[in-house]
């Protein structure tokens, strides 16, 4: 089941508290991201985290899931009612993202 670009927008909206909070259709789901930086995902109607070593203090329960097959690197997040718990949640797991690279010139 494709999520709804309802839930997608709700997530979203949860998250602003962290900054500019952008998706997009990848792969028949959807993909996030917040000041450039990729951090989650939307599959199946269910928010995904990358997993960071911050992340995992906020969520130590948690473990790592594979949304889309593959090899597990990311964590379910269950809890979208928390905005602080998730602007907390973003702005860590993203500090300890890489910058997003440029693309090179021809």
């Amino acid at each position: 089941m494709a999520s709804s670009l309802e839930y997608v927008q709700y997530v979203a909206a949860q998250l602003s508290g962290a900054g500019v909070i952008s998706y997009k259709k990848l792969f028949g789901e959807y993909g996030l991201w917040c000041g450039g930086k990729f951090f989650g995902t939307v599959e199946n109607n269910q928010f995904y985290v990358k997993m960071t070593e911050a992340g995992h203090k906020h969520l130590p329960e948690a473990e790592p899931v594979a949304p889309h097959g593959g090899r597990p690197g990311m964590y379910l997040v269950e809890e979208l009612d928390d905005r602080e718990f998730l602007t907390a949640l973003v702005l860590d797991t993203c500090s300890q993202l890489p910058d997003p690279s440029l693309p090179k010139r021809k």
